[in-house]
């Protein structure tokens, strides 16, 4: 039978636990709300930015583009070539207490490289949780950015993130980028997205966002004039288009991640209190125990004097 200082030791560690889980919730439920505006406000323009360089590379003739040294570098990023070797962005979370969020992202890297026998595939890592996990296997890491989600997220991580990226696929070390991580959906729902950066598609994308599909149909109708070449236009709009892309998906898992961890902590001070009813019941199971194993013993010595 365990003893019964034992279960009250265990019973006042169980009880701190539950202060941690309960105050761990309340952080992050103040954090979500900052971090849902911000990834909630970045979809319309970064679904906008997508459809007005949709249009604009559909109206471009590309075959013009070599003329100029703008024109050349936009080419090298537009260019479509089979896809031998890819650069799988993979965003993740510094930290941990957040259930299976980080564990969901891993798995569904693990489970696109599977897909892609024969395909050389690097990995740009974002976050310590995916970096620890793939760190044993140094050959598939191109680059690993850790600390990028501090009491907000760094535009210049996505900037970095985005030269890298543009480095890499107009020298052809890689041919094609993918950007794999979680999306904010509600506090109770989160979901993991793969899309495509590169090669730039013309083509009418969907957006998970609500009413992006929409305000990206807008764009891809609307008449432009354009006051300067397209080349020079096309120059700047793929660099900042591969940078918000990649700051977007960074806000999204920042969303997502405190969410997580917000249900997390719930479901851990939820259980810490099954634990602590279940630790009482057998506290004063084993007390009732005791005492009746004194009045027994008292009966019984009585009844032996008397006899």
């Amino acid at each position: 039978m365990p003893n019964l200082l034992d279960i009250r030791r265990r019973i006042r560690s169980v009880k701190n636990t539950r202060q941690i889980t309960k105050a761990m919730k309340m952080v992050s439920a103040a954090k979500l709300r900052r971090a849902q505006e911000q990834a909630l406000a970045a979809r319309p323009y970064a679904a906008q930015l997508r459809a007005l360089l949709q249009d604009m590379v559909a109206r471009t003739d590309l075959a013009t583009l070599g003329e100029d040294p703008a024109g050349q570098a936009v080419s090298r990023l537009l260019v479509r070539r089979p896809e031998k070797r890819i650069l799988l962005i993979t965003i993740g979370s510094d930290k941990g207490l957040a259930g299976a969020f980080s564990a969901q992202v891993i798995k569904a890297a693990l489970t696109f490289m599977a897909e892609h026998p024969g395909t050389e595939v690097k990995l740009e890592l974002v976050g310590r949780r995916v970096r620890d996990h793939f760190r044993r296997q140094p050959e598939l890491i191109a680059g690993q950015y850790l600390n990028a989600f501090g009491r907000t997220v760094d535009y210049g991580v996505a900037r970095e993130i985005a030269a890298d990226v543009i480095h890499r696929y107009s020298t052809g070390e890689t041919d094609a980028v993918y950007l794999l991580g979680n999306e904010f959906k509600s506090v109770i729902q989160q979901r993991v997205v793969l899309h495509q950066l590169l090669p730039f598609s013309a083509s009418p994308a969907k957006e998970s966002a609500k009413g992006g599909q929409a305000a990206g149909q807008e764009a891809a109708q609307a008449d432009y004039l354009l006051e300067e070449p397209p080349a020079e236009l096309l120059s700047e709009l793929v660099p900042r288009y591969l940078q918000v892309q990649i700051y977007r998906s960074l806000l999204e898992s920042f969303a997502a991640e405190h969410a997580a961890r917000m249900n997390a902590m719930d479901s851990a001070s939820r259980n810490a209190g099954d634990l602590i009813d279940s630790l009482t019941l057998t506290m004063n199971r084993v007390r009732q125990a005791a005492i009746t194993k004194e009045i027994i013993e008292i009966v019984s010595g009585a009844a032996a004097l008397e006899s």
